[in-house]
């Protein structure tokens, strides 16, 4: 009778762990191609499975316990990196947040700083009376000097930068020789300083060109210091609210 009953609980045994192998392939399969060390959790999940199934029923249900507590660790072992592997995702998220915020708050800065430089500028520029400079030319000639350049050049730049900025240009002459003479000459004067303030990068439709000739011309005959005076070319920088172009002395 012992023997008998011994035969039959091996027999079930044998049953047992066959249901085992065939109910577990994909864990026997994944063992087979890649063994690794059992996780914690399943270690765990075998012994914790293997003495409830063996307290419920026998050797049987402890070859089942243990089969399924095995697979229960090893799913909440995977659950568990699932769960790290996503918390450092969002630590990484909420850190590049944090510096794309402060990139963002360092530009605002930046943008702030030029808007106040900006709007400095312009309160000079209202305030200022007259900007501009004066070119002097020698007797019946309109060619620019060569220490006139770099003033120009600095002031054409300075109004290109300014898209509603507009410069007059107004050219004269002195007292000698006829009127029509002195109209011609202080009108190539001024398309001369028109042409280098081009160069400087203004475009000419921004350029108000004027020929006075001699018809400011109010110095005295013989007086050469007061002709040369005269003779000039007269560039005034022009705000769009301004009423009327800056004066000149």
């Amino acid at each position: 009778m012992n023997a008998l009953t011994s035969r039959l609980r091996a027999a079930a045994l044998g049953a047992a762990l066959a249901g085992c192998a065939a109910a577990w392939p994909a864990q026997a399969t994944a063992a087979a191609e890649a063994p690794t060390p059992a996780s914690r959790q399943a270690n765990i999940g075998v012994v914790t499975g293997l003495a409830v199934g063996a307290l419920a029923a026998g050797p049987v249900g402890a070859v089942v316990g243990a089969a399924a507590g095995a697979l229960l660790g090893e799913r909440y072992h995977r659950q568990a990196q699932s769960s790290v592997q996503l918390s450092e995702r969002l630590d990484k998220s909420v850190a590049e947040r944090a510096r794309l915020v402060a990139n963002v708050a360092q530009l605002d800065s930046s943008l702030a700083q030029a808007r106040a430089a900006g709007e400095q500028l312009d309160q000079a520029l209202q305030r200022t009376d007259e900007l501009g400079l004066d070119v002097s030319f020698r007797t019946d000639d309109d060619s620019v000097t060569v220490q006139a350049m770099t003033p120009l050049l600095k002031l054409g730049a300075l109004a290109a930068s300014m898209p509603q900025a507009r410069l007059h240009i107004a050219g004269y002459a002195d007292a000698r020789g006829s009127e029509a003479w002195n109209r011609d000459l202080s009108l190539r004067r001024a398309e001369n300083v028109a042409a280098v303030l081009a160069a400087a990068g203004l475009p000419r439709e921004r350029m108000l060109v004027e020929a006075h000739g001699k018809s400011e011309a109010g110095s005295a005959d013989g007086d050469l210091d007061a002709y040369a005076l005269e003779r000039r070319v007269t560039v005034r920088l022009q705000l769009p609210d301004s009423s009327q172009v800056a004066r000149r002395d």
